[in-house]
């Protein structure tokens, strides 16, 4: 079981590999990007980025000095034609420096690269809402060497599409960002937090009246003002617990720590660290939680000890407890039953 990590800085590849990365992803916006389309990004994400096709070759070295791959975010949900063809000479050179997979939501441009760069394996994004076997089945047929599930598939379908669509690897998310929007269905722009951040995180406020201009009787103001506090309370959860750690510096946030073993058993190739915006600290901490739990798995730590130290970690019982933090709440499902 591989784990991938996040980069977006040269300087963070060194160290996340010494912590126990195999993998990293990174984004790359080329500067005539900009400046031929007027768009900030190329990859969903205008911040988080590579600044240049150097940076880019040297990122492939260091990794590869350290035995991971890397692969590059081309993760639009949609590229316009020129987009598409723009994506393609990011790749060509991508592929001329050596790297190793590209992460793609856009499935024609999944079958365009897959026959363009036979060197490079494609990776299905999780954007691309693939969430079957007969999904699997069609990226295979594609081209695509994995496929990146999305974060609301459960351990038993993840471990189903893996055992019906055997020649495809299946990644799953493991921590960090846990946006129910991101698969596909978000609309938003990511924007950088000051120019006004994804349209998910504005603080909107409500107000609400009758249809016939009546007031509301106070217990149904009463209702909808503790569906607005509970909406609140998920929403901070979903953002990784207002991207909060512990005082040694461990993150809190959507966490699949515990599923682990039960991923494992599954035949999920590779599970996913999210967050290429955020600092180097958080990604090194996050990275070494993700190896500290799968060495105990490797080390043959039943289920229950998993659990135990995963959750002891930060630690986070009452985080648990909630079932907004987790990933698959299934396993604590399991556990109380």
């Amino acid at each position: 079981m591989r784990i991938v990590a996040p980069v977006s800085r040269l300087s963070e590849i060194g160290l996340l590999a010494q912590a126990g990365a195999s993998e990293f992803y990174c984004g790359l916006v080329p500067p005539e990007w900009l400046g031929r389309f007027h768009a900030l990004s190329a990859n969903r994400r205008p911040s988080g980025n590579l600044k240049s096709y150097e940076d880019l070759a040297a990122a492939v070295e260091l990794a590869h000095a350290h035995g991971a791959m890397l692969s590059l975010v081309l993760n639009a949900q949609n590229y316009p034609a020129a987009q598409a063809e723009a994506a393609v000479e990011i790749a060509q050179r991508f592929a001329g420096v050596g790297g190793d997979a590209l992460i793609v939501s856009d499935l024609g441009l999944v079958h365009v690269l897959a026959a363009r760069f036979p060197a490079l394996r494609v990776h299905v994004s999780s954007v691309a809402t693939c969430r079957n076997a007969a999904a699997a089945r069609l990226c295979l047929e594609l081209g695509a060497r994995r496929l990146i599930l999305p974060r609301d598939v459960t351990i038993d379908e993840a471990a189903g599409i893996a055992a019906e669509v055997p020649d495809i690897e299946i990644e799953a998310f493991v921590l960090n960002d846990g946006c129910v929007f991101e698969e596909g269905a978000c609309h938003t722009i990511h924007l950088p937090g000051q120019m006004g951040g994804p349209i998910c995180l504005d603080r909107y406020r409500y107000s609400y009246r009758r249809r016939d201009g009546g007031e509301l009787p106070p217990h149904l103001a009463a209702r909808l003002r503790e569906n607005d506090e509970a909406y609140e309370r998920w929403l901070w959860y979903r953002f990784s617990c207002g991207f909060s750690t512990t005082p040694e510096g461990l993150p809190y946030g959507p966490c699949g720590l515990c599923a682990i073993p039960a991923l494992r058993r599954g035949r999920v190739a590779a599970i996913k660290i999210a967050g290429r915006e955020a600092p180097t600290a958080r990604k090194l901490a996050s990275v070494r939680m993700v190896k500290s739990v799968v060495d105990r798995v490797r080390g043959g730590a039943d289920d229950a000890a998993v659990r135990d130290f995963a959750m002891a970690l930060r630690p986070s019982e009452a985080h648990c407890a909630t079932g907004f933090m987790c990933y698959y709440p299934e396993v604590l499902r399991a556990e109380a039953n």
